[in-house]
C-alpha cells in the first residue's frame, strides 16, 4: 500500500493547521458551512454531487440522469469515509468500537445535525475539498453488537480531508477521489483500519459484480458478505444505472486478498461497498498523514465497465 503525500495533502495539512492554530485555535468553533453542490456533464446527464451541513459536509447525495445513487438515511449512510483503531485493547478487534466517522455519530440518527465538526470546505465547478474533525460513531457507553465503546468521549481528535473531482482526464463519469486520514499523536494502536471510502446505495442497485481486469469483463459476485482483492461494482438488474470503485493504492500491504468490501442489508433495505486499507504494527501505529487514491465509476452498467477497463490499463499491478 502507497501513502501517497500528494500536492493535496500538503495543501489540506497547511490550511487545516492554519484554521487550527489561527481561525480555530479550539478547533473550529467558527461554524463552516457544509452545504455545497458540483457538477459535471457526464455523458447524457450531469453527475451532481451535494454536501450537508446535517452531514458535516459528508456526501449526502449523488445523482445522474435522474437517478439518485446513495441512500442517506441516519449519519452512517451516506458517501463518505470512517476509520477504526484498537487501541491496543487485548478484545478481539470489533471496527465500530473505536470509530471515527465523516458524517457523525450513530447518536445523530436521523437528526439534523452532525457530531462531527466541518473545518474547512471548498466547493467550485467540479471541484470539492473538505476537512473534518470527526465524532467516534458510538458514544461513550454505547455498545455495538455487546461490545461497549472504547473511546471516552463524542468528538475525536482525528480528521479526515478529502478531495473530490468529478471528471478524470477524458472519462466524464469517473470521479477522481482521494481521502487523507490524521491520525493524532497521544493515541497508542496496534491496529489501523481506513475505510477510505464507502457508498450506501439504495437496495435497488440489487446486482453485485466483480471486475476482472485480466479480460475487461464483469462477472456476478455473491452476497458475501465481505471482501476480496477485485473492484467492486453495483448495479440495477436493467444494468440502466451502476457504480464501481477501484484504488490504484490497493492492495494493503499483508492483505493483499482483501480491500473491496460488498454487503446486503435486506432489513435496512439498503447495499454497500467499500474501499478499506489496513496498518498493522505491533511497535505502535505512527501518528500523522494516510492518504489513498481512488475512483468512483457512475453511469450504466457498461459506462463503469469501460471506466474500470481504462484505469486498469493506467494503473496497472506490479
Amino acid at each position: 500500500m502507497s501513502y501517497r503525500l500528494s500536492n493535496f495533502s500538503l495543501y489540506i495539512t497547511f490550511y487545516s493547521l492554519l484554521i487550527l492554530s489561527i481561525t480555530n485555535p479550539t478547533f473550529g468553533d467558527t461554524p463552516v458551512s457544509g452545504n455545497a453542490t458540483i457538477r459535471q456533464k457526464a455523458g447524457p446527464s450531469e453527475i451532481v454531487i451535494t454536501t450537508t451541513n446535517r452531514l458535516a459536509g459528508a456526501i449526502d447525495s449523488l445523482t445522474w440522469n435522474g437517478k439518485e445513487f446513495i441512500d442517506s438515511f441516519d449519519h452512517g449512510r451516506q458517501l463518505q469515509s470512517a476509520a477504526s483503531f484498537d487501541l491496543q485493547s487485548t478484545d478481539p478487534f470489533w471496527a465500530e468500537r473505536y470509530n471515527p466517522t465523516e458524517a457523525g455519530s450513530r447518536s445523530d440518527g436521523t437528526g439534523k445535525s452532525s457530531s462531527s465538526k466541518l473545518l474547512s470546505l471548498r466547493a467550485t465547478g467540479n471541484e470539492l475539498e473538505t476537512t473534518t474533525r470527526m465524532a467516534y460513531w458510538l458514544a461513550p457507553g454505547q455498545k455495538s453488537s455487546g461490545r461497549l465503546a472504547l473511546n471516552q468521549k463524542i468528538l475525536s481528535n482525528h480528521l479526515v480531508s478529502k478531495r473530490v473531482r468529478i471528471g478524470y482526464k477524458d472519462h466524464d463519469q469517473v470521479i477522481e477521489y482521494q481521502t487523507t486520514f490524521t491520525v493524532p499523536k497521544g493515541e497508542q494502536h496496534t491496529y489501523a483500519q481506513f475505510e477510505a471510502l464507502t457508498g450506501y446505495m439504495p437496495a435497488e442497485f440489487e446486482k453485485f459484480w466483480t471486475f476482472q481486469p485480466a479480460t475487461g469483463k464483469l462477472e456476478p459476485l455473491s452476497d458475501g458478505p465481505g471482501e476480496q482483492k477485485l473492484p467492486v461494482v453495483m448495479s440495477t438488474k436493467d444494468g440502466k444505472y451502476a457504480m464501481g470503485i477501484f484504488s490504484p493504492d490497493q492492495p494493503s500491504k499483508g492483505y493483499r486478498h482483501a480491500g473491496y468490501g460488498r454487503f446486503r442489508f435486506k432489513a435496512a433495505k439498503v447495499v454497500k461497498w467499500n474501499c478499506a486499507f489496513r496498518v498493522r504494527d505491533q511497535q505502535g501505529i505512527k501518528p500523522g498523514e494516510y492518504s489513498f487514491s481512488m475512483f468512483v465509476a457512475v453511469g450504466t452498467l457498461e459506462d463503469v465497465r469501460q471506466s474500470l477497463v481504462s484505469l486498469t490499463k493506467e494503473f496497472p499491478k506490479k
